[in-house]
């Protein structure tokens, strides 16, 4: 068979990111162009400046990925985009971009859904072996998904609230961290020891999660203890947050694997960067003597490379698009 060579759109927030992948796992090349500088002025994402400024740079984008390849659309074997979920103007920009390549240089155009791609940067430069244990942990998705192959999604547990990012940034906000919350929220964790109570969550043996009560019990500490007048201790408070948040994550994960027989656990999505859950899910899969996936750094937060990876199996079915794709902002990926 011959190589694959798969450009990939990615556009569901605030990266326009683009990138080259061969058969699935090599990355010929990738751009991403961030607006974090911008969107860090109104302390979050604002969806219509997001999506304007995609519009600015998708072709800049462009360019440079093709030139960083040294490869012409002729050698492109097809069209790759996410396509759901994510901000609606902002998957527009790539979805549009898509389909006009794949119009003009005549390419198949394959959608992708933004978690899959998530779960499939753990097949860059590795290869995910089946069945596995998913671990989704993001903005707006905390989910335990078993596969036992390619595009056989089956969640076994999830979030029944808030997702973990989500939490992590209203945290930020109270504790008046600046954007992005996350990331900065566990900075403060690290010089911080647990000098707060916070209570348990979802104390079952279920596999779902729930992380609103733990939010909404930092939010009413640090409301009391300033109607007391008492200073709060941003980095203690940081950290017994991230104790508990991750800790009940690893419990989850832990009634996971001894209920499911997995040969690898696969950490994905924005919070997969964060170091404290990727030593504890480390120590987890060591444990339970399995596998573990975490991808690079740069692969975990929004990239194309991942598209085109999740892209790369739909490809060898023969799953394309026709161009009257459109966007959603809302797509489960079971």
């Amino acid at each position: 068979m011959n190589d694959v060579y798969i450009l990939a759109i990615e556009s569901s927030c605030d990266e326009t990111s683009m990138a080259i992948v061969k058969n699935g796992r090599e990355v010929i090349s990738m751009c991403v162009n961030t607006q974090m500088k911008t969107h860090a002025l109104y302390g979050g994402v604002v969806p219509e400046i997001a999506s304007r400024m995609h519009t600015e740079n998708i072709t800049r984008v462009l360019d440079e990925v093709l030139k960083n390849s040294n490869l012409k659309m002729d050698k492109i074997s097809a069209i790759a985009v996410t396509y759901a979920p994510g901000l609606l103007g902002s998957l527009l920009v790539g979805v549009e971009c898509a389909k006009v390549l794949s119009l003009v240089h005549n390419k198949p155009l394959i959608a992708v859904n933004h978690l899959a791609g998530h779960i499939y940067a753990n097949n860059i430069d590795n290869k995910m072996s089946f069945p596995l244990l998913a671990l989704v942990v993001s903005g707006g998705h905390t989910d335990l998904i078993l596969m036992k192959g390619d595009y056989d999604f089956q969640v076994v547990g999830k979030t029944l609230d808030d997702a973990i990012g989500e939490c992590y940034d209203k945290v930020a906000r109270v504790l008046g961290v600046s954007y992005p919350g996350g990331p900065n929220v566990e900075k403060l964790a690290l010089a911080g020891a647990y000098n707060y109570k916070l209570p348990k969550m979802m104390v079952d043996d279920s596999l779902n999660l729930s992380f609103s009560g733990l939010k909404s019990a930092v939010i009413n500490l640090v409301h009391n203890e300033k109607q007391r007048g008492n200073d709060i201790n941003k980095g203690d408070l940081a950290y017994c947050f991230q104790y508990e948040a991750i800790d009940e994550i690893e419990r989850k994960v832990r009634l996971a694997l001894v209920k499911y027989d997995v040969k690898e656990l696969v950490v994905a999505g924005g919070v997969s960067a964060n170091s404290y859950l990727r030593e504890k899910m480390k120590k987890v899969a060591n444990d339970y003597h399995i596998k573990i996936s975490i991808p690079d750094f740069k692969y975990c937060t929004d990239n194309a490379a991942m598209i085109g990876a999740a892209a790369y199996p739909l490809y060898l079915k023969n799953e394309f698009s026709d161009l009257d794709l459109n966007a959603k902002s809302q797509l489960d990926l079971y």
